[in-house]
């Protein structure tokens, strides 16, 4: 199945502790169903200390956020979001839509 959600796209959490957050899509991971949102998902992991890194320390790491937990934000100017369909163009081509925008072909 194709995926709906594609990079650089505007998203918004629908569900979840950061409901109602938008932002841009950094990379999508269709094995895990899941996206990278910029500003979302931010950790800090600690290590321990090795030969490489021989006092251990910090760093910050991307949390993938559930493909189910995100929708595309149709307008940005008003937050709207909508499902993602498919449709075939009169030249042949596959385009996506968006559903609630009257089947408004996405850019």
């Amino acid at each position: 199945m194709a995926q709906r959600i594609k990079k650089d796209d505007i998203v918004k959490v629908i569900s979840g502790p950061n409901k109602g957050v938008t932002g841009k899509v950094l990379a999508v991971l269709p094995q895990k169903n899941a996206v990278l949102v910029e500003g979302l998902g931010v950790k800090h992991r600690k290590f321990k200390p090795s030969r490489l890194h021989p006092t251990g320390g910090s760093k910050d790491i991307h949390v993938p956020t559930p493909l189910h937990k995100v929708a595309l934000v149709v307008d940005e100017k008003t937050g709207k979001t909508s499902r993602v369909g498919y449709k075939k163009s009169a030249d042949g081509a596959k385009v996506r839509v968006a559903r609630q925008a009257k089947s408004k072909e996405i850019k």
